[in-house]
């Protein structure tokens, strides 16, 4: 497929799809022949880390849209023998060779195909914040029991036996029955009094317990990160306005 210098360049990056139009991935490299004709194209699948299945152009289409559209599915494509992202080297014989019996291609004989550079471009980075939790110890919570002696006063209702003398007189009629004599005499009264009587028992009164529950709080997160800006410096007849 005989390709512009602009058209090569505009190929890094762009679409690849199968024969049957699903997408493979997107051109890595391009290689060209000593006449400057693209012969192969690396293709980033995405499953190949740090390398690129190879695709033949040959027979191969671009698209109106850019995409470029190979004779082959996507199963063929990305079982390819593959080269390492960002080579500057051409590639070999023995790569060819596996390359050719690969996509059952007729071997050609020739210089080895050279990669072609792409269009000027640098990476731009940045920092990002990647903000978790993780946890820590906050200290520890424990119950602990004491014994304290405190006053209680209260009251109780006591009994206690009072004399009252009584004077009653002998009525006429009832002299006869009583006893009359002169001399010393003593009577006894046995007389109760209650007092307070103090005793302790011990009764469980409640049940204390710690409970735990997970509070979320926003709490808010301050860093520094950096990232790059990108300077071009075009002069200003090549410059186009955009």
């Amino acid at each position: 497929m005989r390709l512009t210098e602009q058209q090569v360049r505009s190929l890094y990056g762009q679409d690849v799809q199968d024969r049957s139009g699903a997408k493979i991935g997107s051109v890595g490299q391009v290689w060209a022949d000593p006449a400057g004709e693209a012969t192969w194209v690396s293709v980033k699948t995405g499953t190949m880390g740090h390398h690129e299945s190879m695709a033949p152009l040959q027979a191969a289409r671009m698209q109106p849209d850019g995409r470029l559209q190979v004779p082959y599915d996507k199963a063929t494509v990305r079982s390819a023998p593959s080269v390492e992202t960002g080579t500057d080297q051409p590639l070999g014989t023995d790569q060819l060779t596996q390359l050719y019996r690969h996509y059952q291609l007729g071997e050609q004989a020739g210089p080895a195909p050279q990669r072609m550079p792409g269009a000027p471009e640098v990476v731009r980075s940045e920092e990002r914040l990647r903000v978790g939790t993780e946890s820590e110890p906050a200290g520890t919570a424990r119950l602990s029991k004491r014994v304290v002696t405190e006053n209680v006063q209260t009251s109780v209702p006591v009994e206690h036996d009072e004399v009252t003398v009584i004077h009653e007189p002998i009525s006429e009629a009832d002299r006869n029955a009583a006893r009359a004599g002169i001399g010393e005499e003593q009577r006894e009264m046995e007389l109760r009094a209650e007092h307070p009587v103090v005793a302790k028992e011990q009764v469980p009164v409640e049940r204390v317990r710690l409970n735990k529950d997970e509070v979320v709080e926003e709490q808010p997160v301050n860093a520094q990160v950096r990232r790059e800006l990108v300077d071009a410096d075009v002069p200003e007849r090549a410059r186009r306005n955009r």
